[in-house]
């Protein structure tokens, strides 16, 4: 595993991180301290392939990638990009799409948080209220669970209410098990 660094035009990719570190201490603005020295270490260590940034001062930063690239020239053509295994991804857990699209007929509960429009009885105007609603269905997979209970809703709220994405943490839902 090789390691890229960059900060403004210095650049450089190297084979462990004793040179990376030796090559962040040469530059005078980053301030190499054992703080970060152990922090750098550490996200070399790590499973983790994210690029890392670090902030030196406000907006400025100076980046990590780790790289199976041999060469600069390889890694500045993408030659060497990191294919994650499908252990991995079962380590990494399921992207929410990948969930949501997930087909598997039976009975799912599903919660909605919305924003329901109602009308205040003193006054006549109408505001918003946040709202939580639960229902079992069944369904053929978490978006379709999803369509089911906002077309429910949509049929006996004011159609002014906002619901909110299937993807997004108002939403989530569970497989309680296959119909018969």
């Amino acid at each position: 595993m090789n390691l890229y660094l960059r900060y403004f035009d210095r650049e450089i990719l190297v084979t462990n991180v004793d040179d990376a570190i030796s090559f962040l201490a040469s530059i005078d603005e980053i301030g190499m301290n054992p703080i970060l020295e152990s922090d750098v270490r550490d996200y070399v260590a790590s499973d983790v392939f994210y690029p890392k940034r670090y902030k030196i001062r406000p907006r400025v930063y100076f980046i990590i990638i780790k790289t199976e690239a041999p060469t600069m020239a390889d890694f500045k053509n993408k030659k060497a990009l990191h294919t994650t295994s499908p252990s991995e991804k079962d380590r990494t857990g399921s992207p929410v799409l990948v969930k949501l699209n997930e087909e598997v007929f039976g009975w799912y509960e599903g919660e909605v948080d919305f924003k329901r429009v109602l009308q205040v009885p003193g006054t006549g105007k109408f505001q918003y209220r946040d709202t939580h609603f639960v229902a079992r269905c069944k369904a053929y997979s978490g978006i379709d669970c999803y369509n089911r209970i906002i077309e429910h809703l949509r049929q006996r709220v004011d159609s002014r209410s906002q619901f909110p994405s299937a993807k997004g943490k108002n939403f989530r839902f569970r497989f309680l098990g296959l119909c018969k």
